[in-house]
């Protein structure tokens, strides 16, 4: 029997956007049963520990962890199974999880890691979950994006990151976005509403710590930011945008692919 509350799916949630995201969403209502996902187990039971212990007069909402490691085709399926038999059915799915290679690599070893996470993850994890999507009464899919995969604003001058290089992130951004669009005509027919979402220039986990200091020091807003924005789009509040185009911003921008 399928669970009688929202059940929603975050990836990469352990820690950055998804924490603060699965914290913003789980003090709206007690609606909503969030699953907090990450890669290890241990970093994700601490991250829902601390959640619950920082926020413990707030939360409305149940949260759980679950194992999810987005390059891992088992591993998604060994979590699709889990949902399967404890919820029966996914109504939202939020493709957040997503790297920068910082460590020295060749270009061929830096395409092929961050493409594993931020294009062909998300890929697989759409595709696998689609079914328990397809029992949902109002599916949903969010693919957390950057507007640094945009064509358009990576060919314009005046853009305010034109200056900033990230070839190899840019273009699996890129390649996301087109799943994103992909996503949303090939599942039309079924109702699902997708969107990708650009976070903004946000403190993150993505650069390590050494890239936080920096990203602070060149003023980036904190990953609460971009979470309540997000929140806002798993609620609804951005679907007449999404209807127009289907890549959104923080702000409350339509951005251009």
């Amino acid at each position: 029997m399928a669970s009688e509350k929202t059940v929603v799916l975050i990836t990469g949630a352990n820690g950055g956007i998804g924490y603060e995201t699965v914290v913003g969403l789980a003090q709206t209502s007690p609606d909503f049963h969030i699953l907090l996902g990450s890669r290890s187990v241990e970093k994700g039971q601490k991250a829902l520990d601390e959640i619950k212990s920082t926020h413990a007069d707030s939360l409305k909402s149940s949260i759980s962890v679950i194992q999810l490691d987005v390059s891992d085709v088992k591993s998604i399926t060994a979590a699709k199974d889990k949902v399967e038999a404890e919820f029966g059915k996914l109504d939202v799915l939020v493709n957040n999880a997503g790297i920068i290679v910082t460590h020295p690599c060749d270009t061929l070893t830096n395409l092929r890691e961050t493409f594993e996470t931020n294009t062909f993850g998300p890929m697989i994890i759409t595709e696998t979950f689609e079914p328990l999507l397809k029992k949902s009464k109002s599916p949903r899919v969010v693919f957390v994006s950057s507007e640094q995969g945009s064509c358009t604003l990576r060919l314009d001058p005046t853009y305010k990151f034109a200056q900033v290089r990230g070839d190899t992130y840019r273009m699996s951004k890129a390649a996301l976005n087109m799943l994103a669009a992909c996503t949303k005509y090939n599942s039309a027919e079924w109702g699902c509403k997708v969107c990708a979402f650009n976070p903004g220039f946000c403190v993150t986990n993505l650069t390590g710590e050494k890239g936080r200091a920096m990203r602070i020091q060149h003023g980036a807003r904190p990953a609460k930011d971009a979470a309540d924005a997000l929140v806002g789009v798993i609620l609804g509040k951005r679907d007449a945008d999404i209807e127009k185009s289907g890549l959104v911003d923080l702000d409350g921008d339509v951005l251009p692919w």
